[in-house]
């Protein structure tokens, strides 16, 4: 058996060296795997607590309004004036086939502020409404979501 060190006997060697190629691809997965968590961090609020809910799985295609402890309003993480919320809502819902909004209100939100959000649902016509709280003891791994 004889190895082929690329000498001058056939010219240039051709074969593609996929270490360097291995290298690289481990260390763009290593930073997705640290940066993809961030990403998907959605408004900070500290959810009241009920202990009589359902499970809700967590998708990408729900609609979710949320108000924090400030009383400002979120639709999809992207804070909105309380005159655009509505407005936006509507768009986003034209195109889906589930109509449902789920509210998400921080446990230190004035009840006004939530209860003013929901009225404004209603006007809007949006009659399915979600409210996500947080079990006691924490939520199980699907998400869990009452409503």
């Amino acid at each position: 058996m004889s190895m082929d060190v690329g000498g001058s006997k056939d010219g240039i060697k051709s074969d593609i060296n996929v270490t360097p190629l291995v290298d690289v691809m481990l260390v763009l997965l290593i930073i997705i795997m640290i940066i993809a968590p961030m990403l998907q961090k959605g408004v900070e609020l500290n959810m009241p607590y009920a202990t009589n809910t359902q499970d809700k799985p967590d998708t990408a295609d729900q609609t979710v309004v949320a108000v924090d402890a400030m009383g400002k309003l979120y639709v999809n993480t992207k804070q909105l004036p309380e005159d655009q919320v509505v407005g936006r809502l509507k768009v986003i819902l034209e195109t889906k086939t589930d109509k449902t909004v789920y509210l998400k209100g921080d446990k230190d939100a004035k009840y006004g502020a939530i209860m003013q959000m929901m009225d404004a649902l209603r006007h809007a016509q949006i009659d399915t409404v979600g409210l996500i709280t947080e079990r006691p003891g924490g939520n199980a791994a699907g998400g869990g979501g009452g409503q």
